[in-house]
């Protein structure tokens, strides 16, 4: 049992360290006209480390045999967290579109509804190997947003045009990959919405 590990295993405090520091990276972000170029690079440094840290937690949780229940439960709520709280200052400044926005929020909640209704039944929805890429996608996505941000903070505007082409292309790709592989879910898993063929 998780419990029997204890909650507070190293993978655990990462995840709780990766929460703690998101309302950090925010304040930092939506003020870094303000701080300068300095606060336009810290942004993208804590931005970064954060999304490095998604594959840090899982890792020390696999290699020491400490998956707990808490984990499971914060982890994901951790990726999300982090992934919306970058879309919504982006969105705030007009980087990215409402709509682009909501598709994400809304495969989110449908996926995770999808995920509960088939726990429900004895049945584990796991991540697949699409849902994977867009995950990645995205947070490259926005760290490249972010970077881009900081050289031109730094004054190298003509870099940071070039690397903001690239995140707004990856910002797009990211949304068709959620879309795409949101349907395979749903695909994949239409016996536990519609129940088995008679």
């Amino acid at each position: 049992m998780g419990g029997e590990k204890g909650v507070w295993t190293p993978a655990n405090i990462v995840t709780c360290v990766r929460i703690a520091l998101i309302p950090v990276f925010m304040a930092v972000a939506a003020s870094a006209a303000g701080l300068g170029p300095a606060g336009s690079v810290a942004a993208f440094a804590i931005y970064t480390l954060l999304s490095l840290t998604d594959k840090l937690d899982g890792h020390l949780a696999r290699s020491r045999g400490e998956i707990t229940d808490f984990g499971k439960f914060l982890d994901p709520i951790a990726d999300k967290l982090l992934v919306f709280s970058a879309l919504l200052l982006l969105l705030q400044d007009g980087w990215v579109s409402v709509w682009a926005v909501f598709i994400i929020l809304l495969r989110e909640f449908l996926v995770s509804a999808l995920r509960m209704v088939a726990s429900a039944s004895g049945e584990v929805i796991a991540a697949d190997s699409l849902g994977k890429a867009k995950t990645a996608v995205t947070m490259v996505s926005l760290c490249a947003f972010y970077l881009g941000f900081a050289l031109s903070a730094l004054g190298l505007w003509s870099l940071a045009a070039m690397v903001l082409v690239v995140a707004r292309a990856l910002f797009v790709a990211a949304v068709v990959l959620t879309v795409v592989s949101g349907a395979q879910y749903f695909w994949a898993a239409r016996h536990v919405v519609l129940g088995p063929r008679r």
